[in-house]
């Protein structure tokens, strides 16, 4: 492929392009060369009165209830590169990211903005990864590249019943897009709870060429005892009622092992207690706990990224996760189905047009109670 000057690594970061450098903030809605911090009555214009224009008088957005706001609409061809956000005492869980490529009527992106960002359970947990960070304090920020030839339209809905304020930026170049690059999708999905015996769908309905780079699971669990026996499912191109891959176990595929918990790995040395982790390309960044009160249930964020190792897919992909328990037993031990609260975000690259999402479910449904 042809460098274009989409993005850069520490391999080809002293390369120059022709590519034109932009940003959209709330300092410069259009992205447009020149003209941004030009605001003079911004959200931010009483603090700046004794500075004027040019002194942050627009750094943010306020999105009222119920509506949505269009946080970037770029004409062109080129790339995404950076999106840094911040949702002040905003709900991540109401607050839906959209992303629409080249004019389509329906998003290839439609995802709670804290699950888009690796945090689905309304509370911060810090991320380093190479795609996903998320920096003290609730600062989100995402480094998947997304080319786009003709369009990139980015909106927010609010769906809380209190105002939500923004703050955010995107950065994208302008530049050509070489003809073998495949467009950024992103997809929400919950059930709450899992009916028992059944399979948990993270993505279906694919149609297209393309490859699957990652997937973050808010995980919720039911039930006493170890939850994540169960088997990632790749169904790819056709396959049947069996897969082309097919995992050994939720923690494994999650880059973990022996139930993210070093003393079950070392045959009972130390205290029981689950070990949060963030990495390049794996992590189990967040375990919230019972605190006897209100938080009832133990709570899990796990993400784990296909960088080096995508799968691809020519006409048509299903992945699926069984959520499978460990019952202890007397005797001998065995797997017990359960019934959990799982939600997801699978990301994938690939061909247009995009497929029609599943609706997404009304705000009390994807509410965490």
């Amino acid at each position: 492929m042809a460098f274009s000057g989409l993005g850069l690594h520490l391999g080809n970061l002293s390369r120059l392009s022709n590519a034109q450098t932009r940003s959209i903030s709330p300092e410069n809605f259009t992205g447009e060369k020149g003209k941004g911090g030009m605001s003079v009555d911004g959200p931010a214009a009483r603090q700046a009165r004794d500075l004027g224009q040019g002194w942050k008088v627009s750094p943010f957005v306020v999105i009222e209830p119920g509506a949505t706001f269009t946080l970037a609409d770029i004409e062109g061809q080129g790339a995404i590169q950076q999106i840094w956000m911040t949702l002040a005492r905003g709900r991540l869980r109401h607050s839906i990211l959209r992303v629409y490529w080249d004019d389509q009527a329906h998003p290839s992106v439609e995802c709670p903005a804290g699950d888009f960002f690796a945090c689905g359970w309304e509370e911060f947990a810090q991320v380093s990864s190479l795609a996903v960070c998320v920096n003290p304090g609730r600062a989100f920020n995402c480094y998947w590249e997304m080319p786009f030839r003709k369009r990139a339209r980015f909106t927010l809905e609010n769906r809380s019943e209190e105002a939500l304020t923004v703050y955010y930026q995107i950065n994208y170049a302008l530049t050509e897009v070489p003809a073998d690059c495949a467009y950024f999708h992103a997809q929400f999905r919950r059930t709450n709870p899992l009916p028992y015996k059944d399979v948990y769908t993270i993505l279906d309905g694919i149609d297209g060429r393309g490859h699957y780079v990652g997937t973050y699971m808010a995980w919720g669990v039911n039930n006493n005892g170890w939850w994540g026996e169960g088997e990632i499912k790749f169904f790819i191109d056709g396959d049947g009622e069996f897969p082309t891959i097919c995992g050994t176990g939720t923690e494994d595929y999650f880059c973990g092992a022996y139930n993210f918990d070093p003393h079950v790995a070392h045959a009972g040395q130390g205290q029981s207690r689950y070990v949060e982790f963030t990495t390049p390309y794996a992590g189990l960044p967040q375990v919230i706990r019972p605190d006897g009160v209100y938080k009832s249930q133990q709570r899990f964020g796990l993400y784990r990224w296909h960088i080096p190792d995508p799968i691809r897919f020519q006409s048509d992909l299903r992945v699926t996760i069984q959520a499978l328990g460990w019952l202890p037993g007397v005797k001998e031990s065995k797997y017990l189905p359960l019934q959990d609260d799982v939600a997801s975000v699978a990301f994938w690259y690939q061909t247009l047009p995009t497929a029609s999402f599943p609706e997404l479910p009304g705000p009390d449904y994807l509410e965490i109670g």
